[in-house]
Formats: structure tokens, sequence, C-alpha cells
């Protein structure tokens, strides 16, 4: 079986302005990568589909459906915060992101291919039930995850958020539903400085502070997820695969490396390994240094290269 990767050109048409770090730039550089050793050849390519509005609609409000596509502008550019902005191909590439995650369940799950890594723009998780913020538009993690649910009749399904900064809208769209339990480290204090009250049982995300490097972060998951990750019986994994901990990105301050990230993975599936047997969707969300967004991709994809071995 196959790893597939999962993209759509719409996704190098949003763009937010010259000099916003969440920019095409970023999946440029991973096909790049990709193509320069070789991975390319070993991952099967697909175009995302667009996602239906019933799927929106079990993670996000009709009103804040209906406010995105009301801004989407026909030129120029449409803020609805300083740094969460539409251009005109804006609304097009949310919609294919969004989809390109359901798209990877019904592969994972028909037993096409064991994993899909899910190259979008604009990345989701910031996205909350009724609001977008921090580059986010639709939580394209929180829509995979609700469609597994009810399209396969999941009882649980795990959700991995290893981005720099705290999954918030994956946390306000999903806290206290237990058949969806999430994992996360995020740096804190760092945007968006936003953390669910009192937290919820399902919600296992850990704030490090800046600074914390590979040895913090191994022993955070070693310690806190891993017992937690054998426990549960989860038949789906979604990463959230943000790469901007990585300590070349300006975006946050901690110290991680590529093949923190790739190890991160591994531990994951090992550990979900009899209940999920290696399904695994992931879905792009930050990472703003090119060159280390790109190895870093790599090193995850590496790991879900190896499950078609096992």
């Amino acid at each position: 079986m196959e790893t597939i990767f999962i993209t759509h050109p719409s996704f190098y048409q949003h763009e937010m302005g010259a000099d916003h770090p969440e920019s095409p730039l970023r999946l440029e550089a991973i096909k790049k990568h990709l193509e320069q050793t070789g991975l390319a050849q070993r991952l099967q390519e697909k175009i995302a589909l667009k996602v239906k509005e019933e799927d929106l609609l079990r993670v996000h409000s009709l009103h804040h459906i209906a406010k995105i596509r009301q801004s989407a502008p026909v030129s120029g550019y449409y803020s609805i915060d300083e740094e969460t902005v539409l251009n005109p191909h804006t609304l097009e590439a949310a919609y294919y992101a969004a989809g390109a995650g359901i798209m990877a369940v019904d592969e994972v799950m028909s037993g096409q291919v064991k994993a899909a890594f899910c190259a979008v723009r604009p990345p989701g998780h910031h996205a909350c039930f009724d609001q977008a913020m921090g580059f986010c538009f639709f939580n394209n993690v929180a829509v995979a995850a609700a469609y597994a649910l009810e399209r396969y009749q999941l009882d649980q399904v795990v959700i991995v958020d290893f981005d720099v900064h705290h999954g918030n809208g994956t946390e306000d769209i999903f806290a206290h539903q237990d058949q969806v339990q999430m994992f996360g480290f995020y740096q804190y204090p760092l945007y968006p400085n936003a953390r669910h009250a009192p937290a919820a049982a399902n919600m296992h995300n850990e704030a490090v502070p800046a600074g914390a490097d590979s040895n913090a972060i191994r022993e955070l998951v070693t310690a806190c997820w891993l017992p937690r990750l054998r426990q549960l019986k989860p038949k789906l994994i979604l990463f959230s695969a943000g790469f901007d901990a990585h300590e070349a990105d300006s975006l946050g301050q901690m110290c991680l490396h590529a093949d923190d990230f790739a190890w991160i993975t591994s531990q994951v599936i090992q550990a979900t390994q009899l209940s999920a047997h290696g399904r695994v969707v992931s879905i792009l969300e930050g990472g703003y240094a090119p060159e280390a967004l790109a190895s870093s991709v790599a090193a995850h994809l590496e790991v879900l290269l190896e499950l078609n071995n096992n």
C-alpha cells in the first residue's frame, strides 16, 4: 500500500500579503525538497476534493461559514484580523484544504492506503466553532475527525498536535467530547495565549516554556502521552502537523529538530498500533522557516512511508 500526498493548485494562490509568513513559499519549499531527495517518487500525489457544507457544519456554525463566504473579496484583501486575511483565492483554498482531510480519511479507512499527508494551505487548528483566527479559516483536522466518527461509526479518534502554537480551535470544538482525544504541546505564553478552562478530560495539551528542547519534549511525550495513548483504543490517528517548534523558526522559541518530529510520529503510531493498525491522516499546520519546514516534513513522511513495510 502507498502513502499518499494530497494537495491542490489553489493552495499556491492563497496569500495574505508580501511579508506574511504563511505564504505559498512554504509548499514550494516542501515540493522542491521532496523532489530533490527522491521522496516525491515514493509518494502517490492526489488532488484534493472540495469540502461539502454538511461536513463543515459538524464543527462550525452556519454563521461562521456564511461570514467566511461573504468576506471573500473579488479583488484585493479582506482582513478578519491583522494576520488572518482573505484574497480572491482564499475561499476556494479553504474549501479544498478542509476537503483534503476528508479525502484522506476515506483513502485510509477504505484500506486503499495506510497513511496520507495533506499538504494544505490555509492551516486550520486555530479556527474555532464560530471564529477564524491565526491564519486559519476552517479547522481542517476537526472537519476530518468529525467526518471519520460519523461516516465510519468510530468510537474513538486521536488528534496529535505538535505545532508550537496551541491548537485552541480544535480544543474549542472538541472539549468534553470523549470520542475525540487530543494530545498536544505548545509554547506558553505565545499566541493565542488562550486555554480552555476548566480543562476538559479529553484534552491532553501540555504547555511548555520558550527554549524547550528535544530532551524536554521527548520526556513529555514519554511520560504524559504514551501511557494514555496505550490505554485508548483509537481507530484512527490524525496529526495536526505543525513544524514551527523547529529551532530555526522565528514564530516560536522552541528548539526541536527534524528528527524530533519523526520520533514523535513513530512513538504515537507504535503506541496505538493495536487498535489503529497504523491508520494515519496528517494535515499540515504551521512551519514558517522554509528549509526547516521542508526537512521536517520529509522526516515525518519517512515514518509514514515505513508503515507500508509493516
